[in-house]
């Protein structure tokens, strides 16, 4: 089954990294993993209790990325992000029917934390020191960088270094760290902001911009859903670690699901040698 493929290729990225100390001073809290439907026992008064007791969790992700976050026709969210999303889940004993998925812009992912209106963001987001001020990450648990996608005609852009000589014009989205970095080597007048990325995919299609800018993983599943129209335009120039955003200073949530990801990649099964990869693994 593709979704179980997902789920392998999602714990085996955690294996590639080393996962972050949540800060805090204090001695860990015991994760108490267990399968969805069990009963696993949290500290009193946890994150994990709170969650575990009412038997369901709402994440934040996005639902316009393919291979991440992508809506599905039954309204429900597939993709790399939302696989990590049901690991959390299952560690705590809740089911993937009573995980409720909230779209989760970027420009929007720390006011839903700190609001409560979700328990935690599984959504390509790169751990940064501002963003730290504002909510705790667990993580990293996938490593990204950052890439160009032009159509697949244009050979005026080779990478970033050749944005401003030519006048190119470049979308991104509002409150992602691509949309700042990109600034090093454009004006702010060639920069276009949307709130999602498939906004500048279909911008760049009707030819209102010239690149898109994001990271390379998230264009890929715009290249393989466009039929030959885009392609990625040079290297990535950037590295962005992914983590999952949850409410600042939750120490002991924040070291639970760091465990889980570490159990959950010991738990997967090892590839025989020889054996195919999961298909369309995230690069």
């Amino acid at each position: 089954m593709r979704f179980r493929r997902l789920t392998v290729t999602a714990v085996s990225a955690v294996a590639a990294l080393t996962l972050a100390a949540c800060g805090g001073g204090g001695e860990s809290t015991p994760a108490g993993g267990a399968d969805a439907g069990a009963a696993p026992a949290f500290p009193e008064g946890s994150t994990m209790a709170t969650l575990a007791g009412q038997g369901s969790i709402t994440i934040g992700t996005k639902f316009d990325q393919p291979g991440f976050g992508l809506q599905g026709l039954d309204g429900k969210p597939a993709g790399f992000d939302v696989e990590i999303g049901k690991i959390i889940a299952s560690k705590l004993g809740i089911a993937e029917d009573s995980i409720e998925w909230v779209e989760t812009p970027s420009a929007t992912r720390e006011e839903v934390i700190e609001q409560d209106r979700v328990d935690m963001v599984v959504a390509t987001y790169t751990i940064n020191d501002t963003r730290k001020e504002r909510v705790t990450f667990a993580g990293p648990y996938y490593e990204a960088g950052q890439a160009l996608m032009v159509r697949s005609d244009d050979t005026t852009v080779t990478g970033p270094d050749s944005l401003r000589a030519a006048g190119t014009r470049v979308c991104s989205v509002s409150g992602s760290t691509p949309s700042q970095e990109i600034l090093k080597y454009i004006d702010q007048s060639q920069l276009t902001l949307f709130d999602v990325y498939s906004k500048c995919a279909d911008a760049l299609r009707t030819n209102q911009v010239d690149a898109v800018t994001t990271d390379n993983v998230i264009l890929l599943g715009f290249i393989a859903d466009s039929e030959g129209g885009f392609k990625l335009a040079g290297d990535t120039f950037t590295q962005e670690p992914y983590g999952i955003g949850i409410t600042k200073g939750d120490v002991a949530f924040c070291e639970f699901i760091n465990q889980s990801l570490q159990e959950a990649q010991s738990d997967a099964p090892t590839p025989r040698p020889g054996s195919r990869p999961p298909a369309r693994s995230p690069r």
